[in-house]
């Protein structure tokens, strides 16, 4: 049989066991989402929101991409962002990176991997921002445990500079901000940052909107 087939065969057993503990099941999973977080998390297979929280269809809005990035000119993260925040008004947003992510393992070094370079310059950003801290740490295995904790702090940190959040926290008082890495080893999960809605943003990246555009003008990042 061939691999794929196998993915058809399993979607009929699974939507058999839902229909058996609850013949309704897909009937109310057709009918709305409003899921009370948006998950920004990495690519790796090994990495499912849902797997790993015990979480059910409909719980979860998600976003995946090579090393969980929260990057300002990405308008794929920006859109679902927005549609998260604005529309489904998530009451939490989280970045959940990983131990032993190929993108921070691959930005680490000088190898050139063709077009991905351009992705992975955000991550050697990090490192850069990060040097001395990751300087001091003799171990690489630890080292590079560190730098993913640090992606993930600063990714989250990028959330707080968009006006999507920002706009969101002065009309709505939500969403709050987390910043996990999840552990292949053990199958825990480490927060590493919250931030809560309203927080005090560097004023660099702090942006003053005006009382009749606070709710209406929600077109920007």
């Amino acid at each position: 049989m061939k691999d794929y087939k196998k993915l058809l065969l399993n979607n009929k057993v699974w939507a058999a066991d839902r229909l058996s503990m609850d013949e309704t099941y897909f009937e109310k999973l057709a009918k709305d989402q409003n899921p009370e977080f948006l998950w920004i998390g990495c690519a790796d297979s090994r990495v499912p929101a849902e797997e790993i929280t015990n979480t059910q269809p409909g719980d979860v809005f998600v976003h995946r991409n090579v090393a969980n990035m929260v990057v300002h000119t990405d308008m794929n993260l920006l859109s679902v962002l927005q549609y998260g925040v604005e529309v489904l008004k998530v009451k939490h947003v989280i970045v959940c990176g990983h131990y032993n992510c190929g993108g921070v393992k691959a930005a680490m070094g000088n190898q050139d991997f063709g077009l991905i370079n351009k992705w992975l310059r955000n991550i050697k950003e990090v490192y850069s921002k990060h040097e001395v801290e990751l300087g001091s740490i003799e171990n690489e295995k630890q080292k590079f445990n560190r730098l993913v904790e640090l992606n993930v702090h600063e990714q989250v940190k990028n959330l707080a500079k968009t006006t999507i959040i920002q706009r969101a926290w002065k009309n709505f008082q939500y969403p709050h901000l987390h910043g996990w890495v999840f552990d292949l080893h053990t199958g825990l999960i480490k927060e590493v940052l919250n931030i809560d809605a309203g927080s005090e943003v560097d004023p660099i990246f702090r942006y003053d909107f005006h009382t009749d555009e606070v709710i209406t003008n929600s077109s920007k990042d």
